[in-house]
């Protein structure tokens, strides 16, 4: 095992025992939140090595890196997080098994309508602004974009992502986790298959558990800050 490997290999036993413990915390299972690994920008070789200390999802940002990864390494569940747009979706729909971030008409019906043609069915997420107009459905339109989404096919609409105003400390992020709980308990009166919340990265994910995250997208903590790179999404 190289220096390199071992520094990933205890980065995630340490996310890992951090999940647990807030989890413990809030009364729930650790067991009941998924680690999604943030491998933007992130090579090959050190994914492997998330794989071999049980990292079993990955996030990518940007699909041609999914179309590429996904080629080259095999073990895994791959999660879209980047921005969904219509021009790319149905790539999107040939490579992800899961979409987090489900926002526009549109692109979603272009992410369903290749599927559905492909024979697949991806989990969806619809992402929520809650970071006054950052990025996602509003709170309001929440309601009418989930009945559109649970309608089409090619897509099985399971939960809610979202991502928090830009913060310097963990603890600003907790109402807009609490505030997406909230939302979901709201959807799943209407689409009981709605249980996922798709929330907290590398800051908060501790308080996005003890506010019920069941999927936390963790990068920097995993595999250390990142190379800045601009890449068509």
């Amino acid at each position: 095992m190289s220096a390199e490997s071992d520094v990933v290999r205890r980065n995630v036993a340490e996310v890992r025992s951090r999940i647990a413990a807030a989890a413990t915390r809030s009364g729930r299972n650790p067991e009941d939140v998924s680690l999604v690994a943030v491998t933007k920008t992130v090579g090959t070789e050190e994914i492997r090595w998330a794989i071999e200390a049980g990292i079993t999802s990955l996030g990518e940002n940007y699909v041609q890196e999914l179309r590429r990864k996904r080629s080259e390494i095999d073990g895994a569940t791959w999660h879209f997080i980047g921005t969904l747009q219509s021009g790319t979706a149905h790539l999107v729909a040939d490579h992800a098994d899961v979409v987090q971030t489900v926002a526009g008409e549109r692109a979603a019906r272009r992410l369903a309508g290749r599927a559905a043609r492909s024979g697949r069915t991806l989990e969806a997420l619809i992402e929520v602004d809650l970071a006054d107009g950052r990025t996602g459905v509003r709170p309001s339109d929440l309601p009418a974009f989930a009945d559109l989404i649970a309608s089409l096919k090619g897509l099985h609409l399971v939960g809610l992502m979202t991502i928090p105003a830009i913060a310097q400390r963990a603890e600003d992020a907790r109402s807009p986790f609490a505030r997406l709980r909230e939302l979901r308990d709201e959807i799943r009166e209407q689409h009981p298959d709605v249980l996922a919340l798709s929330m907290g990265m590398s800051l908060d994910y501790e308080v996005a558990v003890e506010e019920g995250a069941t999927m936390v997208r963790i990068g920097t903590a995993l595999f250390g800050p990142r190379a800045t790179r601009e890449e068509p999404a």
